[in-house]
């Protein structure tokens, strides 16, 4: 299955991956019914909240470590397992939220090794879906990238 990948190495750090996957789950459309642009998704009512984001290092000489934090979509998703309501489920193996029946409890997120998922404004749980519903063929996160520092590929 692909996944998505950070090589720490070549992150720059500048959270482009976190606005691009805020904007592209937004989901408000315009008045045409089109997906809205960038400017109107962050400056409706909501702002929109990315399911990825950058941890920044401290500094070491000249080099600071950054990289992007998101779902992992695990073998042996903890996450799913420590759900109490069964909202959290595993679909061809990308690790999906049931927004209907997530009460925002935040379980899943002490079971996550990463700290991936991210509390909502509807009090619910957000998480990378790998823009399966939104994107075109790659997550909004890696069509971002402009260091090509987060990858979505098939790994052994």
């Amino acid at each position: 299955m692909k996944r998505v990948y950070v090589n720490e190495e070549v992150c720059l750090g500048c959270h482009l991956c976190e606005f691009e996957c805020a904007y592209a789950n937004s989901g408000a459309p315009d008045e045409t019914g089109r997906p809205n642009n960038m400017f109107k998704a962050f400056n409706g009512p909501k702002t929109p909240v990315a399911r990825i984001r950058v941890e920044e290092g401290e500094m070491r000489g000249d080099d600071r470590i950054c990289f992007a934090v998101s779902c992992r979509h695990c073998e042996t998703p903890y996450c799913v397992e420590g759900c109490i309501t069964g909202a959290l489920s595993v679909e061809d193996g990308v690790i999906k939220i049931d927004d209907e029946r997530c009460i925002g409890c935040r379980t899943c997120t002490v079971m996550c090794p990463y700290g991936c998922l991210v509390y909502s404004d509807h009090h619910t749980m957000l998480k990378c879906e790998l823009c399966l519903e939104n994107s075109t063929g790659s997550p909004a996160c890696v069509q971002a990238c402009p260091n090509r520092a987060i990858v979505y590929e098939e790994r052994q």
